[in-house]
């Protein structure tokens, strides 16, 4: 008995110890914000450690859009509670916060008021370059995993439209949400 006790603290231990790597290294390099860091997230939480799918991913990042926070915040939090209950969403979310911290004091204190440097710049605008080719691999996947059927791709169609001529993004997921659950409820019938 005690030894299965001990059994189930070190295991414990050792998934809050992973989530927390997993999490800082994707900290590390998670420029850009959220949709910037999602290839980071699919690299190390779905094909190195297994603990969500190419569903799940999407799920998480639809919920996160919906709750306060980024998408970072949101998704270390409920994986790391998913793989290690509190403490392990703690310090999943400690490990993606400590890296931005860390970097941006670091980045102020030793460039302070020389941002505006031609090599500094020109280092933003390589990393700006590389982000947005992120964000357009990662926009593909979730659209591949995302639109499933006619009803999703009217629904995608709308959504960008309406985003095209300036409404509001929340007015457009909760109206999506809406013919979503409408949909399934005809569907049903």
């Amino acid at each position: 008995m005690a030894q299965e006790n001990q059994d189930a603290l070190s295991s414990g231990a050792h998934i809050q110890i992973q989530l927390f790597i997993s999490f800082l290294k994707v900290g590390f390099f998670m420029f850009g914000g959220g949709y910037a860091m999602i290839p980071l997230l699919e690299q190390e939480l779905i094909q190195k450690r297994k603990w969500i799918s190419n569903d799940d991913l999407l799920e998480i990042i639809s919920f996160s859009q919906m709750t306060p926070g980024t998408i970072a915040i949101n998704a270390a939090t409920y994986i790391g509670n998913e793989q290690g209950k509190t403490w392990g969403g703690l310090v999943a979310s400690l490990g993606i916060i400590f890296p931005s911290l860390l970097i941006i004091s670091l980045v102020y204190h030793l460039a302070g008021s020389h941002f505006d440097l031609p090599w500094l710049q020109n280092a933003f605008l390589g990393i700006r370059a590389c982000l947005v080719a992120m964000i357009g691999k990662s926009v593909f996947k979730l659209f591949k995993s995302g639109i499933k059927g006619n009803v999703s791709i009217a629904i995608f169609l709308l959504a960008l439209i309406a985003l095209l001529i300036g409404a509001h993004p929340i007015l457009i997921i909760i109206l999506g949400g809406i013919v979503g659950f409408i949909t399934f409820k005809i569907t049903l019938k």
